[in-house]
C-alpha cells in the first residue's frame, strides 16, 4: 500500500503501524498529493491511505485522479471537522474514511477491509459519516443519482443497499440476509453499477437519504 501524508512524523507513525502487520506491505510514501498520484501510477498499490490536507495537490483531488484512472482504492484520513473535504472525497470515489485519531487496530482493520475490495470500514465510522452527511449538505446542486434508478434494483439488491446504509460489512450482510458472502459481493457490484456509483460509502449515504432499509435482524 501507499501512505500519503504531508506531516513527516505522522506519516512515519502510520508506516510503523502498517509495517507491524505481517500481511500488509508499504510500497511507498508520499508527502503531497501530486507525489501520491505519481507513485500510485508507478507502484500500483492495492490501497492508498490518503490525508485530505496536503500541499501542491489536496487529498480530495488526488483521490479523484487515482480513482478515475483505476490505480487503487483510496482510504481517506479525516478529522470530520472539515465537512467539505469529507463530501469532496465521497464524490471523488473514496472507498472508505478513517478518523485520524483511530487506534492502531482500527487502522489495520480498515486497510484490510478496503484491500479485500469491500470499501466499507468500521461501522462506527461509516455511521458517523452518514450522520454528518445528513446534517450538512455540501454547497452546490445535488450530484446524487436520480431516485428513479432505485426501480432498477431487484428486491435482493434493495435489501443489500439497506444493509449498506446500516454500515454493515459483507460478512454481516451475509448473516443478516442469509446468503453467501460471495453473493453479497455480487449484489453490491451490481447495485453500484445500476446506481452509477463508485463507492459503497456513497451507496450507504443514498440508502439513508432514500429511506431504504434492510430486513430486521432475526431473533
Amino acid at each position: 500500500m501507499l501512505v500519503a501524508e504531508d506531516q513527516t512524523s505522522v506519516r512515519a507513525g502510520l508506516v510503523l503501524i502498517l509495517r507491524s502487520a505481517p500481511d500488509l506491505r508499504v510500497v511507498g510514501e508520499a508527502a503531497d498529493g501530486e507525489q501520491a498520484v505519481a507513485l500510485a501510477r508507478e507502484l500500483r498499490p492495492d490501497v492508498v491511505l490518503m490525508d485530505v490536507q496536503m500541499p501542491r495537490l489536496d487529498g480530495v483531488s488526488a483521490t479523484g485522479q487515482i480513482v478515475a484512472d483505476g490505480l487503487a482504492d483510496v482510504l481517506v484520513l479525516t478529522t470530520f471537522d472539515l465537512d467539505e473535504y469529507v463530501f469532496g472525497a465521497l464524490r471523488a470515489g473514496a472507498a472508505g474514511f478513517l478518523l485520524k485519531d483511530s487506534e492502531a487496530t482500527e487502522l489495520l482493520a480498515a486497510v484490510r477491509t478496503v484491500a479485500r475490495g469491500e470499501g466499507l470500514i468500521a461501522p462506527s465510522v461509516t455511521r458517523r459519516l452518514i450522520r454528518e452527511f445528513g446534517r450538512v449538505r455540501p454547497p452546490g446542486p445535488a450530484s446524487g443519482p436520480d431516485t428513479a434508478l432505485l426501480d432498477t434494483l431487484t428486491r435482493r439488491e434493495r435489501e443489500v443497499l439497506g444493509a449498506l446504509g446500516e454500515g454493515l460489512s459483507n460478512a454481516e450482510i451475509a448473516t443478516r440476509l442469509t446468503m453467501a458472502e460471495a453473493t453479497v459481493k455480487t449484489h453490491v457490484s451490481r447495485l453500484l453499477a445500476k446506481l452509477e456509483l463508485r463507492s459503497r460509502v456513497r451507496a450507504a449515504v443514498l440508502a439513508q437519504e432514500w429511506g431504504v432499509s434492510a430486513p430486521p435482524r432475526r431473533s
